[in-house]
């Protein structure tokens, strides 16, 4: 039973289920074809028909065999439903955008039922919810509404902090000395005036100690905090370099959906400026935290035992500086969130125009690339001067009410003195104390603009951390010495689950066989190499590698024996030679030569400055595009793939470049399962067969001569292109 809809007694008589049938669906159809909400109204499908209930009554009815297929049509906000039968489309129905996901589900499993294989629809958890709050929580583990009230972000924080405890440690000892030392200084500052400066009969020598006592803990504050400092520093710089390896692993591991859902400033700033905003908390906030708290305490007991009534003058108007913090507190962490999306989209932005540079150059886009940054340059300081306007205006008042309380301490404590009831040196101790009080009570008021930077660092971090992995080493997970036999099994797949790119494929190819795909742009062609090369996670079906499902053989295993040579393959910004070597990290330099002279590369290699330690610019673009593709093929070679992935890899190429890699390419391809695409087919016609993709399915298969022979699909994209050729 799969996204099972709850159904009345009255709606379940209406669909009269015969002995042993099953509702396999049951979805709601939320909106007219108007565009009204509307309810009690559903889609059921079972193992053997389609219905449509409309208000208490059986619309449609249609065995699964008269269905010819099934589709969902996303609209804008919302969805409709086709079923075709007799060769034209019959709307069945509207449903709003929250159920896309699940009718391409249902779309999916009519047609796994009318193919007969019950056993392939299973249960699909379209999305995960909170069992706490009910908030939905599509591909992660945690609830990123409510992570933050259950666990605490100071757990969390301290949860990183575990495996420096040791340090830990000595930064708690250092934080309640330096508390120690400056509650002792008021005392000995009462010590000299009362017993020393006002007592009678005292000399310049009996105050002499007590100077070099507040000098030895002037001096003893001074040590303490250095270290303590030193250590919060040191402990925030290790935290921030172990999370943003964590950060760094966790993106390589996710699938490129989510990558490419993201935008490359965003995840920078969480990889870079997130994790070092939590190195920033460490050395400037958490080495003061225990300090302040704890002399925070200490002082207030302390004044409420030499004079409760004064302590609570001095005290009253701390609540309401508290209570205007608190209430601050999520309007202050909006204006955080707003601030880190905007600070990812100027990132972006610049990053963007730095790697286009020279597209901007050659359009003379200089002047509009610039005003569109001023504008996102605008948009960010727009909102961080808001951030800073309003700390500007909040924390002055703070510290006039906080400044209240010191004016009653000073009147009534002088009143006091005057009539006797305090000492001078015990009114010196009480101010210094109230100073010291409002000092931590100021210094608490500003944490929640602190705490809001942790916090919205933390979320953003999270955000990445607590993704689900789709493409992951099982438990059952092997490593496979990879042969070269692939094969598709009624395999679906789609970016979007209710947008199938590829579905109910099947392909067996064999070892060593060489497959061209073909098709026009957006078919499938690089959805299903992408497949191939476990870079997504099939939805339905399945893919097997040497008899093996893909997703049980280990991922790091099966891309070393991978090899792929794309249109615009990606140098790094470094020398040849540990471009070419990337492939396989421990190749000698003999091995790397080899692989280029195969390639068609060494020759050209030989003629730039530094040879082999040629610096080949960002992306490469110190080398031309046919250099770029031989640097690339030598990759492949030298990693000896068992699978081989051609996706354009002579597309755009002069006349000379194109032979020297075409050349390079045979000599890679031989003895190896090669998938190859080309935009110019008669590259093709030497492979083993050619699988031709259209409307999502594979359309025809054949070698050259037998889909010409054909001429169907194939054929009329060849001689599309004969006519084009002709044409120029």
């Amino acid at each position: 039973m799969i996204l099972l809809y709850d159904l009345s007694e009255e709606n379940l008589e209406l669909c009269s289920l015969e002995p042993g049938e099953e509702i396999y669906y049951c979805l709601p159809l939320d909106i007219d074809l108007r565009g009204d909400y509307q309810s009690d109204s559903y889609v059921v499908m079972t193992d053997r028909r389609l219905m449509v209930l409309k208000n208490n009554e059986l619309a449609v009815n249609l065995s699964l065999e008269e269905c010819d297929s099934i589709h969902c049509e996303p609209q804008i906000a919302c969805g409709l439903l086709f079923v075709q039968k007799d060769g034209k489309d019959v709307l069945l129905g509207r449903y709003t955008a929250k159920h896309l996901t699940r009718y391409s589900y249902l779309a999916r499993g009519m047609m796994i039922l009318k193919s007969g294989r019950k056993d392939r629809v299973v249960s699909h958890e379209y999305e995960k919810s909170c069992p706490k709050c009910g908030w939905a929580m599509p591909g992660t583990r945690v609830c990123p509404h409510c992570s933050g009230s259950r666990r605490g972000y100071f757990k969390d924080y301290v949860s990183m902090v575990k495996p420096y405890m040791g340090q830990m440690a000595a930064i708690i000892v250092l934080m309640f000395v330096s508390a120690l030392i400056g509650l002792l200084s008021p005392m000995v500052q009462r010590y000299l005036v009362d017993d020393l400066l006002i007592a009678e009969g005292r000399t310049y020598g009996d105050a002499v100690p007590c100077l070099l006592a507040m000098l030895a803990l002037s001096l003893g504050v001074i040590f303490v905090n250095t270290g303590k400092n030193y250590l919060c520093a040191r402990l925030g710089s290790y935290i921030s370099q172990g999370l943003r390896r964590q950060v760094f692993e966790k993106v390589q591991k996710l699938s490129l959906s989510f990558i490419m859902d993201r935008k490359p400033g965003e995840l920078m700033n969480r990889i870079v400026r997130d994790t070092g905003r939590i190195k920033d908390f460490c050395s400037e906030v958490f080495c003061n935290m225990f300090t302040i708290v704890i002399s925070f305490i200490f002082v207030l007991a302390y004044m409420l035992t030499m004079n409760w009534k004064l302590a609570i003058l001095a005290f009253v108007f701390v609540p309401v500086s508290v209570g205007l913090s608190i209430g601050w507190r999520k309007k202050i962490r909006r204006r955080y969130r707003r601030q880190g999306v905007k600070d990812d989209k100027l990132h972006s932005r610049l990053q963007d125009v730095i790697s286009g540079m020279a597209v901007v150059k050659s359009y003379g886009q200089e002047t509009k690339e610039a005003e569109n940054f001023d504008l996102a340059a605008e948009e960010f300081a727009q909102i961080e001067r808001g951030n800073e306007t309003f700390f500007a205006v909040f924390f002055p008042i703070l510290t006039f009410l906080l400044g209240l309380g010191s004016y009653l301490v000073t009147f009534f404590g002088g009143r006091a003195t005057l009539l006797g009831d305090m000492t001078p040196g015990e009114l010196m101790q009480f101010v210094t104390y109230s100073g010291m009080l409002y000092g931590y009570v100021g210094w608490i008021s500003n944490m929640p603009r602190h705490l809001m930077n942790l916090i919205t660092s933390m979320e953003r971090i999270s955000d990445v951390m607590n993704q689900e992995l789709t493409i992951y080493d099982g438990d059952n997970a092997v490593d496979l010495d990879i042969q070269g036999e692939v094969e598709f099994r009624h395999a679906s797949f789609g970016y979007k689950s209710y947008q199938p790119v590829l579905d109910n494929i099947s392909l067996k190819v064999k070892k060593g066989e060489m497959i061209g795909l073909v098709g026009a742009s957006g078919a499938g062609k690089s959805t299903m190499i992408n497949l191939i090369m476990h870079l997504y996670e099939i939805d339905d079906g399945e893919l097997l590698i040497d008899g093996v499902d893909i997703r049980n053989i280990s991922l790091e295993k099966f891309h070393s024996q991978i090899g792929v040579v794309l249109q615009e393959n990606f140098l790094f910004a470094g020398t040849i030679y540990n471009n070419i070597r990337f492939a396989k990290q421990d190749a000698t330099y003999e091995e790397i030569i080899r692989a280029a002279k195969m390639a068609n590369a060494h020759d050209f290699i030989c003629q730039t400055p530094d040879g082999y330690n040629t610096y080949v610019g960002e992306h490469g673009y110190n080398l031309s595009g046919g250099e770029r593709q031989r640097i690339a093929i030598a990759r492949a070679i030298l990693s000896n793939p068992r699978l081989l992935i051609l996706d354009e890899a002579t597309a755009s190429l002069d006349t000379e470049s194109e032979y020297l890699i075409q050349k390079a390419l045979e000599r890679l391809t031989k003895g190896r399962t090669t998938f190859a695409i080309a935009h110019r087919l008669s590259t093709l016609k030497d492979a083993d067969r050619l699988v031709v993709i259209d409307d999502h399915h594979i359309a025809e298969m054949g070698s050259h001569d037998e889909l010409m022979a054909q001429k169907g699909i194939y054929y009329g994209l060849v001689q599309a292109q004969l006519q084009m050729q002709k044409g120029g």
